[in-house]
Formats: structure tokens, C-alpha cells, sequence
């Protein structure tokens, strides 16, 4: 009698076990899934306080790539509190993962948080934290609350995402092996599913003189800054020839002591962008032309690295963007549809190499102003108040967006099929 009552309740454990399967894989009714998300977003308006906190903490201690201590402790706390079982300092010390559930399929919610020299958030990399965080929690509670076994969720903390291609060193390092799909957000003055982002690579140039009295012996010497000014015209006369969004971009970073001295050393640093991956290596080899004619024509020596990271173009999936349209449409949330904007590209983003490897998407969002990336006017908007509706409303976007995905197993499959036809 006690083996056959046993028999029965653990019957019935793995039938109400398989029903919740049964439920999250091909069970979700309409109404289901409105209940669902319901959770999900109720849970970001009743937590809009504490994650503007964690957003304004982060934005009023800007700290630049691989040194975001600060940003990598609030996030992992905060992260940790709500039920995440957080790895903290994960591939690279300022990076985290941080892990809710089991199986497949696996999400993976970006979270990026540097900040750009002297300007700190002017990239709104406080406010992509929050996203990060927010749809963690929002997915998390939904799954939880209706004991959905669907699959793991992973928010990836990904560090110095500006000019030094973070996450480029995490795939290196395995992050993504077994990562089914990934999603982020990023602030900007419009909101679009699939922005148009480029490749690009940063590359250092150095030119070798021979310093002398500039005023006594100039015969002697050998002008290290004539070298670079000569490049830096050569790559000017160069722009006639590029194709109209190619980029090549650059600075003077050393260029002398005090000008009584012929410079022995110059050097360059210059960022060159381009729509596609294989685009990007035309531009290079025209640009190291440039390079060894200024050495030839000056009598210096050239000396050039490229980044060993470079950017890739991003590769927005279509069939993940659909859903994350429809989704963010259902809240009031406006997609961009202006032709000059959506056919404009932006700059360059890490989670490129990501969309290379794993299904991804990377929305622009705007936050209550027409001010461009990447200046002090956008620093103040990052940390704006009036940032944080549409914060909070494209968090719920991405929520949903993932739940879906959990939910509807025929989703992930036309999602992976897209993305094998777009990598052959």
C-alpha cells in the first residue's frame, strides 16, 4: 500500500512537472502569455525606484573600460539580492555573469558600464546597466512567479565595451559557447529595432626621427612630426576616394617636446569604420599605404599596430527584432520608421562580435532628447530623470521579448534558421 501510494505521488510530481513543461513550451494561450507579462512588467514599475538608484550610482561614479570596479560591485549586489546566483569577476575582473535557472534554451540579458574619458555617461552606459538589470528581474519574477521550467537565463555584465571591444575578450574566453540568444539596449535620440552599426578597428601609429637643434643643426635631424603631419594629409586626400560610409578618424596624440627640438617620435591613433567586416579590410590596407608613403617621403621610420580586437558589424536578427517591435508597440513604445533615420548608420558596438556568434539584437531607445552620443549634452540626458520612462518601457519590451522566446518553441527555431542562412 505505502509503495503504491509512493508510485502514485511521484506520478503525479512528474505529470504536473511535464504539464509545467507542456505549459511553457506549447501550452501558452493567449491570455497565458498576457498573464505572464503582466508579471514582468508590474515587477519593473514596482522596482523603478531602486534601479533608477543603481543607475544614478553608476552614472555619478563613471569609471572607464576594464576599471569599473564600482559599476561590477552595485550591479552584482543588487543582481545577487534578487535571487541571481551571480559569478562575480567572470573571465576579466570587471565583468559578471549572473544565472537563473536551468536548460534551454539559454538568454543572455547584455549589461555594459563604462564610461568615455572626461565626459563620463555620454554614451548612456548607466542607463544600458539598468536595462540589463531591470529585464533580469522582469523575466526572473514572470518564470518564477508561474513556475515556468523554460530554460536559463544569464545576465552577462560586459566590460569597457568603449574603444577596447570587451566582449570580444569574453567570447574568446568561452562566455557565449552555450548562449542560445542575446539581447541589450542602448539610449540614443531615436528608438530602433535593427540600428545600422559598423565595423571598426582602432589602429596606433608611431614614426621614428632623429631629434637635432631645430635652429642650429636642422640638417642633422629627422622630423618624426613631419611624418605624422604628412599621414595624417595623406589620409585627408584619401577621403576623396572612399566609399560615403567609410570612416577614418583620427588625433595627433604626441607630436614633440618643445619646438626647438626636430621631434625623434610622433605618433597617430586613428579609428577606421566601415558598413561591413570585409569593407574594413580594404580600408586598412588603403591606410597603410598612407602610412609608408609619409615614412618614404620624410625618411622616418613607420611603425603601425591594428587593435588585436576589432568591432564587428552588427547583425541584428530580423525575426527577434519582429518580436521585440510588437512587443514594445503593445506598451506605447514608438518605433522610428523615418527612412533618413533608419537607414542611418551609428558607430560601432562589441555586441557586433556578439550578433556574429549568437542570435542578438540591440535596439536604440530614445530618452527625451535630439542630442547625439558621445558629448557632454548627452551625459546630462543619461542622468536625467526624464530618462527613466522610457528606460523602464523598453526594459519591459526586452522582457516580454524573452519570454516569448521561452515560451514558443517555433520562435527560437525560425530565429536560429535566420541566423544560419545570414552566416553561410
Amino acid at each position: 500500500m505505502f509503495v503504491a501510494t509512493v508510485f502514485r505521488i511521484q506520478t503525479r510530481f512528474c505529470q504536473t512537472l511535464n504539464l509545467s513543461r507542456t505549459l511553457c513550451l506549447h501550452k501558452v494561450n493567449h491570455k497565458s502569455m498576457s498573464d505572464i507579462k503582466s508579471v514582468a512588467c508590474t515587477f519593473i514599475e514596482e522596482n523603478k525606484k531602486r534601479l533608477n538608484d543603481l543607475s544614478q550610482d553608476i552614472w555619478k561614479t563613471p569609471e572607464l573600460g576594464f576599471q569599473e570596479f564600482h559599476a561590477h560591485g552595485v550591479l552584482t549586489k543588487f543582481l545577487e539580492e534578487n535571487g541571481f546566483d551571480v559569478t562575480r569577476k567572470y573571465k576579466l575582473d570587471t565583468a559578471f555573469r549572473a544565472v537563473y535557472g536551468d536548460g534551454k534554451p539559454h538568454i543572455a540579458v547584455i549589461c555594459e558600464y563604462d564610461a568615455l574619458p572626461n565626459i563620463g555617461h555620454a554614451c548612456g552606459h548607466n542607463l544600458i546597466a539598468e536595462v540589463g538589470v531591470a529585464t533580469g528581474i522582469a523575466i526572473k519574477e514572470a518564470m518564477s512567479t508561474k513556475n515556468l521550467k523554460c530554460g536559463k537565463l544569464s545576465v552577462i555584465g560586459t566590460p569597457a565595451e568603449e574603444g577596447k571591444c570587451g566582449k570580444s575578450y569574453m567570447i574568446a574566453a568561452g562566455v557565449f559557447d552555450d548562449v542560445d540568444v542575446a539581447m541589450m539596449a542602448h539610449p540614443s535620440q531615436f528608438t530602433l529595432s535593427k540600428p545600422l552599426m559598423v565595423a571598426m578597428t582602432p589602429v596606433h601609429i608611431t614614426f621614428t626621427g632623429k631629434a637635432s637643434h631645430a635652429s642650429s643643426f636642422p640638417w642633422d635631424g629627422v622630423n618624426a612630426l613631419d611624418a605624422a603631419v604628412t599621414c595624417y594629409n595623406n589620409i585627408s586626400c584619401m577621403r576623396q576616394q572612399m566609399k560615403p560610409m567609410w570612416r577614418a578618424m583620427g588625433i595627433i596624440k604626441k607630436g614633440g617636446d618643445v619646438p626647438n627640438i626636430i621631434p625623434n617620435e610622433a605618433e597617430l591613433e586613428y579609428y577606421l569604420s566601415t558598413p561591413t567586416d570585409e569593407e574594413l579590410d580594404i580600408l586598412k590596407e588603403k591606410l597603410v599605404g598612407c602610412i609608408e608613403g609619409a615614412a618614404t617621403a620624410t625618411g622616418c621610420k613607420a611603425t603601425y599596430k591594428f587593435a588585436d580586437h576589432f568591432y564587428s558589424a552588427l547583425m541584428s536578427n530580423n525575426r527577434m527584432a519582429k518580436l521585440f517591435e510588437y512587443n514594445a508597440s503593445s506598451i506605447g513604445v514608438h518605433i522610428d520608421n523615418d527612412p533618413d533615420v533608419v537607414l542611418k548608420y551609428g558607430g560601432a558596438t562589441d555586441m557586433g562580435n556578439v550578433s556574429r556568434i549568437v542570435p542578438s539584437i540591440h535596439p536604440k531607445y530614445y530618452i527625451g532628447t535630439k542630442i547625439c552620443n558621445h558629448n557632454e549634452g548627452f551625459t546630462t540626458a543619461s542622468g536625467d530623470q526624464a530618462a527613466q520612462p522610457y528606460t523602464l518601457a523598453i526594459s519591459k519590451a526586452l522582457a516580454m521579448t524573452a519570454l516569448d522566446i521561452y515560451t514558443k518553441p517555433d520562435v527560437l527555431k525560425e530565429i536560429k534558421e535566420e541566423f544560419n542562412d545570414l552566416k553561410q
